[in-house]
């Protein structure tokens, strides 16, 4: 999202500017004559939540991944997880629920967002093409119920590149944690000399 913040006024106001000008009962260019108008606020508050909520919304994607898997302490989810720690080795520990456990994925919600997404990224990370393959068979089985649309290993294969790919976005999001002002206009300094 590039919004620059100055005097001008768009052509049509987004959804975020209507919906501030309605709760706040005020026109978009109020206060009159200001240098910061609603319209304004509703550019920086955009602005300001689009890292958090992209962060969120991965950490929510990551979740959701686990949460078509067998439960663990069910029958079901029992042997599930034997069979991935069978199957991953050592990486598998990672992600194991005797390992990992259910704090982990509360921790979210109390703003440790990289937990699970490093524990994602080391699973996959430490395995070998053979147990990546062996480790996709197992959860594409367990997604194999006929709802998702996808069988077999390439099921497994799918929940893996996402899972990893959610995973990336959450850490890559982290590193932007300690970006300073400085840090980025460097960035941009730099891509512009080019």
């Amino acid at each position: 999202m590039n919004r620059h913040i100055g005097n001008e006024q768009p052509d049509e106001y987004d959804e975020l500017e209507q919906h501030l000008a309605q709760k706040l009962n005020a026109p978009l260019d109020w206060p009159e004559d200001s240098g910061l108008t609603v319209s304004h606020v509703a550019r920086i508050a955009a602005a300001a939540t689009c890292d958090t909520a992209y962060n969120q919304a991965a950490n929510g994607h990551l979740i959701d991944l686990f949460a078509a898997l067998p439960l663990p302490g069910t029958p079901e989810g029992k042997g599930f997880w034997e069979r991935i720690r069978d199957a991953g080795g050592s990486a598998a520990w990672n992600i194991h629920p005797a390992n990992m456990g259910g704090p982990y994925f509360d921790r979210i919600h109390e703003g440790n967002e990289g937990g699970i997404a490093s524990r994602v990224l080391s699973f996959l990370q430490e395995l070998t093409p053979s147990q990546r393959t062996d480790v996709a068979e197992i959860i594409g089985s367990a997604l194999d119920n006929g709802t998702i649309g996808v069988t077999g290993r390439y099921g497994g294969e799918l929940w893996l590149r996402d899972a990893e790919m959610s995973a990336w976005h959450v850490a890559l999001a982290g590193r932007r944690e300690f970006e300073t002002s400085e840090d980025r206009e460097q960035f941009f300094e730099a891509w512009r000399r080019v």
